[in-house]
């Protein structure tokens, strides 16, 4: 929730007006949106119930209960959703219940360190937009990579079943295309509803799914479960929670969703201290790492979500379904896995591209272009020009952030080649300046125009003096 000193109230009743008008305007749109980022959370949730990584009745009623709080608090559609780094190497690693908690713990505390301290204000401030626009489309072709390789590439034509092969993407892709031409129409509640019937027929919707320990447990992690935690999974998430689901999650609410009407855009350090009180709490009773993220806020978006009460919808979906799996958590787990790969991997894919496009307005729309201005525009605003340099400078510092981010799988590489190379073409200013000055400086640099413009003058002033 927003965490400013002022009185929230004022602020709290704005965002529930907003949450209320929006879902009475355009409910089946709120609907699917909330189901824009399931592609994301329903196979890593579900890998890790059957590795006994996580509880299922815990991961649903603790993300539900931060679904619900955070579309209350912030109003707009930010998703919870897992701490992909943890997951992955959870998966990889068959942790245990006791290592997956503190990979979370350890991550949350230094966000929450981070967000306190103002450490995290201080470098959203510093870091260069096309910085974080690269990680932005990073993570949306991430997304779309691991889509394609993990969800659609091993898909056959026809089988090992009928209800899930390449025929099915194909045409929930068409299916997506159609609604271009119909934006209103519900896409992800379709796709969703095909893929829990197609779940509930399939040959494997008849097996058993063994879930040992309690419901909701209280875990005690162990230094040895620290130390193995932090060596292996928390080192490489959290400059990903950092990135990706704090600052670049910050800058995409305020690119998509610009306020008014919306409201404001949460601040980086409201969203992580949201992310590690999610964790602070829910951890310890065996829920999953989460976070919020770029890529599920961008696939909520593109799927109709535009306020908080589609995570509302969302979040009090997932408690019920928490309360049910306290009695019978394997029939619930088995429908989940059993949503075709084929159907979720569209979903994915449109997540993914809705994220990357972002990158876009790095040179015509994006916030650090946007300057105050009374007296040529009416309404204070207008966009700073660039010249042709600084638009291939900017273009190319978004490029090697997404370069580096794709060739090492890292955000963190991908962040330090993005500054490196921003940094890089500030000094190349700086001795080109430098040079200039030693050789007597040419007119058009000294004046601030571009080279065209000052040539242009030049030949005005001559025809001049001629005349």
């Amino acid at each position: 929730m927003p965490f400013s000193l002022a009185n929230p109230l004022p602020r709290l009743r704005r965002i529930h007006k907003h949450n209320v008008e929006t879902l009475k305007a355009s409910p089946l749109a709120e609907l699917s949106g909330s189901l824009g980022d399931l592609g994301t959370l329903l196979p890593l949730m579900t890998a890790l119930v059957l590795a006994s990584s996580i509880s299922l009745p815990s991961t649903l009623l603790f993300t539900g209960a931060a679904n619900i709080l955070t579309g209350a608090a912030f109003g707009i559609p930010l998703p919870v959703q897992p701490m992909k780094a943890i997951a992955a190497v959870a998966i990889a690693r068959k942790f245990t219940l006791e290592e997956n908690t503190a990979a979370g713990l350890v991550v949350a505390s230094l966000v929450g360190i981070f967000s306190v301290t103002g450490l995290i204000n201080w470098a959203n401030r510093v870091t260069p937009v096309p910085v974080v626009k690269g990680i932005q489309v990073g993570a949306g072709l991430s997304l779309c990579l691991s889509a394609g390789s993990k969800m659609l590439a091993p898909l056959d034509w026809i089988g090992p079943w009928w209800g899930d092969n390449l025929v099915w993407a194909i045409a929930a892709a068409i299916f997506l295309l159609f609604t271009l031409a119909y934006p209103k129409l519900p896409y992800a509640i379709i796709i969703f509803a095909l893929g829990i019937i197609l779940s509930l027929v399939s040959p494997s919707s008849n097996t058993s799914t063994p879930l040992d320990g309690p419901a909701i447990p209280i875990v005690h992690p162990s230094g040895h479960d620290f130390y193995i935690a932090t060596t292996t999974a928390s080192l490489g998430q959290l400059p990903l929670t950092l990135l990706n689901s704090v600052i670049a999650a910050s800058a995409l609410a305020a690119d998509l969703l610009p306020s008014p009407p919306y409201p404001s855009a949460p601040t980086v350090t409201e969203l992580g201290i949201s992310v590690a009180m999610i964790n602070l709490v829910g951890c310890w009773f065996g829920a999953m790492p989460a976070c919020h993220g770029s890529g599920g806020l961008a696939g909520q978006y593109r799927f109709g979500a535009r306020s908080g009460s589609s995570i509302i919808l969302l979040g009090s979906l997932k408690f019920l379904l928490g309360i049910i799996a306290l009695w019978k958590p394997a029939p619930i787990v088995s429908v989940l896995a059993g949503i075709p790969k084929s159907l979720l991997g569209v979903l994915v894919l449109a997540a993914g591209v809705e994220l990357a496009k972002v990158g876009e307005s790095v040179n015509t729309d994006a916030r650090d272009l946007r300057v105050l201005d009374h007296t040529q525009t009416w309404d204070g605003k207008r966009l700073k020009e660039l010249d042709a340099r600084e638009r291939k400078e900017r273009w190319m510092v978004m490029l090697v952030t997404v370069a580096a981010l794709l060739t090492f799988k890292n955000d963190a590489v991908g962040f330090v080649a993005g500054l490196a190379w921003h940094w890089g073409f500030k000094a190349a200013r700086r001795v080109e300046e430098w040079r200039d000055r030693q050789n007597g400086r040419p007119f058009w640099r000294s004046v601030g125009h571009s080279r065209g413009e000052s040539v242009g003058l030049l030949r005005h002033e001559e025809s001049d003096r001629v005349a």
